[in-house]
């Protein structure tokens, strides 16, 4: 059977991370020839181009709110339709961030498409911060999963950008990979949980056992750079050292959930182009990882 097409759709913001940088990412994963080496792999590739750059600013909250949260939620309507574009197209998306928000407007076209995904959060946390609780650090990349779930505290711009509220249930939720402490701080949130510990043992049976999550349209991979080792790759904005997962287990992991039935799509999110080194052999590496994970015949 012939996989879909892949829709590859750049989401370049860093308004809602902890600095700027992260806009530059699709350009970069671009130029670091991922639409090629998807190609390489065996799939079709359809680039449906970029939404508007959104590049951090300096906007002090006052109150106990996201940074910034009206810009953000407006890139994530921007977002969140040109989704639903790759949907109406056909396409399975491969939305290239950016910050880790854009997950959440890929679940809003989701639902507006009337599709019903689960959602595996790969990830070296879990992004359950909520603003009532990060008052010194209302950063909204952090607590992107508190506002998929509409957690008590969640801020309307967030919580609300989809057609339904929450529009993720926390039986529809695996976290993977994560090597942080525990952010289900108030014990609202029974999902699965999958810590970077049992993906080392076994990345195979860590992925069939994400996939549990699925909804009836199947699920969507959310992949945080973080989630790897920063010693062993460093790409991520924000980095985890020593802590985190190496390049060949990752790979694994992603090939074993790709491959699963029911994959409905892959965002990559907080690759940093500023971490890379003169050569651009970082982004390489990352591009590899990915495209690995969709060849056809591995």
């Amino acid at each position: 059977m012939t996989p879909v097409p892949l829709g590859l759709l750049g989401v370049p913001s860093s308004a809602a991370a902890h600095a700027p940088g992260l806009e530059r990412a699709p350009a970069a994963l671009r130029a670091a020839g991922l639409v090629a080496a998807l190609s390489a792999a065996g799939r079709d590739v359809v680039d449906h181009g970029d939404t508007p750059v959104a590049r951090w600013r300096h906007d002090p909250p006052t109150t106990t709110v996201p940074h910034d949260v009206d810009r953000v939620a407006a890139g994530l309507q921007e977002a969140r339709a040109a989704v639903l574009g790759v949907l109406a197209a056909g396409h399975a998306p491969l939305v290239v961030g950016g910050e880790c928000t854009v997950t959440l407007a890929v679940l809003a076209a989701a639902a507006d498409a009337g599709r019903d995904l689960g959602l595996v959060y790969v990830d070296g946390g879990q992004d359950l911060h909520l603003p009532t609780d990060h008052a010194d650090e209302p950063i909204a990349d952090s607590m992107g999963v508190a506002h998929a779930l509409d957690l008590p505290g969640a801020h309307d711009a967030l919580a609300g950008l989809g057609p339904r509220r929450p529009l993720l249930a926390a039986d529809r939720l695996a976290f993977v990979g994560y090597a942080d402490e525990e952010e289900d701080v108030h014990g609202l949130v029974p999902a699965t949980r999958l810590p970077a510990s049992r993906v080392v043992a076994a990345p195979e049976a860590v992925a069939a056992a994400a996939t549990h999550v699925s909804g009836p349209d199947g699920f969507l991979v959310h992949l945080d750079v973080d989630v790897l080792d920063f010693f062993a790759l460093p790409v991520a904005d924000v980095p985890t050292y020593g802590r985190g997962l190496t390049p060949p287990v990752l790979a694994r992991l992603l090939a074993a959930l790709v491959r699963a039935d029911g994959f409905a799509g892959l965002v990559v999110v907080e690759a940093n182009p500023d971490r890379d080194d003169e050569a651009g052999t970082h982004l390489r590496a990352l591009v590899a990882l990915v495209a690995g994970a969709f060849a056809v015949d591995p």
